[in-house]
């Protein structure tokens, strides 16, 4: 805990129902992730590194329209500006008339699940890289670890334990040596600090539409289809980008929706008909209870690269 000044408080009201927890449910990495935290009391607590300066925020939601909102830090009066779009203020589910039951059953049930835009790109962009092709809980330890190192104590009267995100300019200058402590291979490390290099540049993205956006992700060596729509997702609340690629996700559509796994091309294939809310049917499933993957063996070893 640090000493701050005053919080900014606001108070966001929308016009539509509001699920706080399940919308940014996705934006946390992990139970100990040092960047987002739930306390017993149900606040979500979160932290950012604004243009203006660090934050932390804390989020109650106190009625199906409204969250109450708090900030402290010297990007807290920036962050309240943009407390609209983290809430999904700009997803628009218009058009999207799922005609599988699950889905729509889902659809119907949760009407305030919105897909969040925190538009910190490359915020979204470094747990990503950690997360490429290695088991969820070592990614999860790797950013862990990474963060806690290098990352600020979080502003205000933040959760023990809780840090700011790294700034590019920090990512750059983390060792090799200290990327392979927390497990990181030199491939995901390479990526980390390549996109650090050129920051700025992703962080264009957030005025892009969609498809330049992805095409400014993967323009970084290292940052594939899946890696771009994992943040696109998350900063930039793309509604249809679909994480082809992930090793669960095709199998669980397929065993979710028809009863039978599915590789990614007939993914894709069978999600076409919801485009472009492919990503908004992905989560509905899982909030919605609807997702299955069937268990046919032990869970995956995994891997530890600090031997390598």
């Amino acid at each position: 805990m640090t000493v701050s000044a005053a919080p900014v408080e606001t108070t966001h009201r929308s016009p539509r129902p509001l699920l706080l927890a399940e919308t940014l449910d996705q934006l946390g990495r992990g139970r100990g992730d040092p960047c987002h935290r739930v306390t017993p009391d149900g606040a979500i607590w979160r932290t950012s590194l604004m243009p203006t300066g660090p934050v932390t925020y804390r989020l109650v939601q106190t009625d199906r329209h409204t969250v109450a909102c708090r900030g402290w830090g010297a990007g807290a009066a920036e962050f309240v500006t943009t407390l609209p779009d983290l809430l999904g203020e700009r997803d628009d589910a218009t058009g999207f008339a799922p005609e599988h039951p699950r889905l729509a059953d889902a659809h119907r049930r949760f009407p305030g699940l919105r897909i969040p835009r925190t538009g910190r790109v490359f915020e979204a962009l470094v747990p990503a890289i950690l997360e490429q092709k290695v088991h969820g809980i070592a990614a999860r330890a790797s950013w862990r670890r990474l963060v806690t190192v290098y990352g600020e104590p979080a502003p205000g009267p933040a959760p023990e334990g809780m840090r700011v995100p790294p700034s590019a300019r920090v990512w750059r200058g983390v060792p090799s040596w200290e990327f392979h402590r927390a497990g990181v291979d030199p491939r995901r490390a390479r990526t980390v600090v390549t996109a650090a290099a050129v920051s700025d540049r992703l962080e264009e993205a957030a005025g892009m539409d969609p498809a330049a956006a992805l095409r400014r992700l993967r323009a970084v060596n290292g940052v594939g289809e899946w890696t771009a729509a994992e943040v696109a997702q998350r900063a930039l609340g793309d509604a249809d980008a679909l994480s082809v690629g992930d090793f669960h996700l095709a199998a669980m559509v397929g065993w979710s929706l028809l009863g039978r796994p599915l590789d990614d091309p007939g993914m894709v294939e069978y999600l076409e008909s919801v485009r472009p809310h492919r990503y908004r049917a992905v989560r509905l499933l899982s909030v919605g209870g609807y997702a299955v993957k069937p268990k046919f063996g032990p869970r995956t070893a995994v891997t530890d690269h600090r031997r390598h």
